[in-house]
């Protein structure tokens, strides 16, 4: 089968493509046909080296992929040939077929094509799984930072739908309004001093959902309200910190950092049934609208790598095949 190679990690000249082994979907397993594969922050950090996959999970790259049904290995009971699915994935989005346990399938959400429906899944299951984390209850703040990029898109309008008061940073003007379009009470330019505006706005933040890392550690403690909690799901900012002990101490809060690519696959369906079951009905009737979405050729994956990484993408990039 074709599929993007990586030799060499680097920059995106290492994304080639190449042939490689169809897989065979071993028992509880599916094998799909790719009509499409989500881009996401992980692929980009595993194409320069940064983050490889799970012990025994194809180096190919691609976290996110929707598709049809191609074969079922034995034990599947859900899925047949044919089946249109989106899936979760650990690696080998980026490619003709891909496996995934039975699982972490799902159907496209209603009304939603394929392609579309191939940028959904992935930022859904981050988000649902990583605000029960932090356990974001109704009525709290709740501050998003990358407002405008897929993960914080999904996620200002998911806090909404929960009953959250939303904040979330942004670094233009245009990225600031698509963060007030899609749910975010309160929008902040990073540029500032986020922290003294999101307090004199909210009086600081029960959650805050991270891909920043390093960089925001000792301001995310300083934006936090008595008891608020921190989930860093990325490091665009750096993986060493420093850290006011003292003031995470008096202000009795949590830290904590989750990666849902190194999850057991138990823990993964579990996540993928409950955004079938929670989100899907959210799109189904527009509490949560899809982010914007670029669509390009499989063929110009290096292309779609660069837009992710330029700066100035909103919303989510999908590669179609």
């Amino acid at each position: 089968m074709r599929a993007v190679i990586v030799e060499n990690p680097g920059d995106v000249d290492a994304l080639n493509f190449g042939e490689a082994e169809t897989p065979t979907p071993g028992p509880g397993e599916v094998l799909v046909r790719t009509v499409a594969s989500g881009v996401n922050r992980a692929d980009v950090l595993q194409r320069q080296g940064h983050y490889p996959p799970p012990p025994g999970v194809t180096d190919i790259i691609g976290l996110e992929a929707s598709g049809v049904v191609e074969e079922v290995g034995e034990g599947v009971e859900r899925w047949k040939k044919g089946d249109e699915v989106v899936a979760l994935l650990s690696g080998g989005g980026y490619a003709e077929f891909f496996v995934a346990p039975e699982g972490q399938l799902i159907p496209p959400p209603p009304g939603i094509d394929l392609v579309s429906a191939a940028g959904v899944l992935e930022v859904a299951a981050t988000v649902v799984s990583n605000l029960r984390v932090g356990g974001l209850s109704k009525g709290e703040v709740f501050l998003a930072h990358g407002g405008a990029g897929g993960i914080g898109t999904f996620a200002t309008q998911y806090a909404k739908a929960l009953g959250a008061v939303v904040a979330a940073t942004a670094g233009s003007e245009a990225k600031l309004q698509h963060c007030r379009d899609h749910g975010a009470d309160f929008a902040i330019d990073y540029h500032g001093d986020w922290v003294a505006e999101l307090k004199e706005a909210t009086g600081g933040a029960d959650v805050i959902l991270d891909i920043i890392g390093a960089k925001y550690l000792e301001p995310n403690v300083k934006a936090l309200k008595k008891r608020g909690r921190i989930v860093v799901i990325g490091l665009q900012g750096g993986v060493k910190g420093t850290l006011n002990l003292g003031l995470l101490l008096s202000k009795q809060a949590t830290i904590t950092a989750t990666s849902l690519r190194f999850r057991p696959k138990e823990e993964k369906a579990e996540i993928c049934a409950a955004v079938e079951a929670e989100v899907w009905p959210m799109l189904a009737d527009g509490r949560i609208q899809l982010s914007p979405e670029t669509r390009i050729p499989f063929d110009d994956v290096r292309k779609a790598h660069e837009q992710l990484t330029g700066g100035d993408n909103v919303g989510k990039i999908v590669l179609v095949h």
